[in-house]
């Protein structure tokens, strides 16, 4: 076998980076202009939401949908090299220069494992932020309600929602979450004006609908005299649902942190599979556009003739959508417990590449 020349090398990778640059900044853009209509529609129903306050929150928001989007430019702009390589007779040049389908591959590879390690390692950790500042904009300005519960090594808070008599934050070390039994609780009650009116501490509390029911509490009063209870109940609107649903979304978690947070997690009792899920997912995103490339390589190779051209995107678009409901389907059998996290998140891109590899080997040793 040749040698490779490098500059055919740095060519090729050049060719498939700028390709991909273009297409993900134009996807992006598309992105970011109905994200800021919708944004302008839900701003309209407020009063005196600035306008660049909405255009700064599309940006933030950019991330959410822009991860769901990359592993289909990683596809179409690798479609779009070949095809224009083909097209050119690029690629009939190098293979009678007596070069294979492996080298002038592996540049491009190499370019789609890079830009996979480049977003788990880097860009995600600034998604994370950004996303996370989308949320605090939209619960200042849009009216959002906040996320009811923050996880902490000492525990996990949760915070009532306001009332005209103010709020209340408890804070627990441990939850069942067969039973909604909560361990070692305190609670925290303040006024309308943000002052410390009450604490309150119990050796357990069940959230039943319309209350909360605390075990052995004891209520000290600023100016009153401390008071214990076998039995207390504190009116609350909170059901299971809400503290389920207001758990960190995933995606604000930077790549780095989400060990740590799966630990605190599982050591106050809530089920981490999803993040598990998420975690591995991102440890599969550099094989995962691997895969996309050599897919978007088995549909590319082709004599360059008319109509071929309108099924290799027709094609590509409909595999594209197979592997994004795929990976969908798969994570949520994941996240009810039927697949475990690494086979849920991983296999997704292992049937990919291995499906981008038979077919290649076909086209190259028939």
């Amino acid at each position: 076998m040749k040698p490779f020349p490098p500059t055919l090398s740095r060519y090729l990778a050049g060719r498939y980076l700028m390709t991909f640059v273009y297409l993900l900044a134009a996807l992006l853009a598309l992105i970011y202009l109905l994200d800021l209509v919708e944004l302008l529609r839900r701003a309209g129903k407020q009063e005196n939401v600035p306008l660049g306050v909405v255009l700064e929150m599309g940006l933030f928001k950019l991330p959410e949908v822009g991860q769901v989007v990359l592993p289909f430019a990683i596809l179409f702009s690798s479609m779009f090299t070949f095809w224009a390589l083909t097209k050119r007779y690029e690629l009939a040049v190098i293979r009678a220069a007596g070069l294979s389908v492996w080298q002038f591959l592996l540049p491009i590879v190499a370019v789609g494992f890079l830009c996979g390690v480049l977003h788990v390692t880097a860009i995600n950790p600034l998604s994370a932020f950004m996303i996370g500042k989308f949320e605090q904009y939209e619960t200042r300005y849009l009216g959002r309600q906040k996320n009811l519960v923050s996880v902490f090594k000492d525990g996990f808070w949760i915070r009532e929602r306001e009332t005209r008599a103010g709020e209340v934050i408890l804070n627990a070390e441990k939850i069942n979450p067969e039973t909604w039994e909560f361990q070692n609780v305190m609670g925290l009650a303040f006024d309308e004006s943000g002052t410390l009116s009450g604490r309150m501490d119990a050796a357990s509390a069940r959230l039943e609908p319309g209350y909360w029911v605390f075990s052995h509490a004891h209520i000290a009063q600023p100016g009153r005299e401390n008071k214990t209870f076998d039995t207390y109940k504190l009116p609350t609107d909170l059901t299971h649902k809400d503290i389920e649903e207001s758990f960190a979304n995933p995606e604000t978690i930077s790549f780095w942190k989400i060990p740590a947070y799966i630990k605190t997690l599982e050591a106050t009792g809530f089920d981490s599979t999803s993040l598990k899920i998420h975690f591995h997912y991102l440890l599969s995103l550099p094989l995962f556009f691997t895969s996309m490339i050599l897919l978007a390589a088995s549909l590319s190779f082709r004599s360059p003739r008319s109509g071929y051209t309108l099924v290799m995107t027709v094609t590509g678009i409909a595999l594209g959508i197979l592997v994004f409901f795929l990976s969908s389907y798969l994570r949520a059998l994941g996240a009810s417990g039927q697949l475990s996290p690494e086979l849920a998140a991983w296999t997704p891109a292992l049937i990919t590449t291995l499906f981008g590899l038979t077919a290649l080997l076909t086209l190259e040793d028939g």
